[in-house]
């Protein structure tokens, strides 16, 4: 199979309230949320980290929840106070 034969997953344009909506995403969708590589992703599955998934077989399934509520805990806020 030459490179141009090659399968690539494909980035749907569709949007966060869309996605929010699904139950389960593929890697390609918790990619373009997170702002992760899909191979950061494959990664993190392989070292057992990262953000809890689901397979049938070959897909890779994550649940909606699961991936915004990863996202929430990784929040990073800041507290400025007044030096006295």
């Amino acid at each position: 199979m030459s490179t141009q034969q090659k399968r690539r997953p494909r980035v749907e344009a569709t949007s966060i309230n869309e996605l929010r909506n699904k139950p389960y995403l593929n890697e390609v969708e918790v990619s373009a949320i997170t702002g992760k590589a899909v191979s950061t992703l494959r990664n993190d599955r392989f070292l057992r980290r990262g953000i809890p998934y689901l397979k049938d077989g070959k897909r890779v399934m994550y649940r909606t929840p699961d991936v915004f509520n990863r996202m929430e805990r990784q929040y990073i806020t800041f507290d400025v106070r007044e030096v006295e």
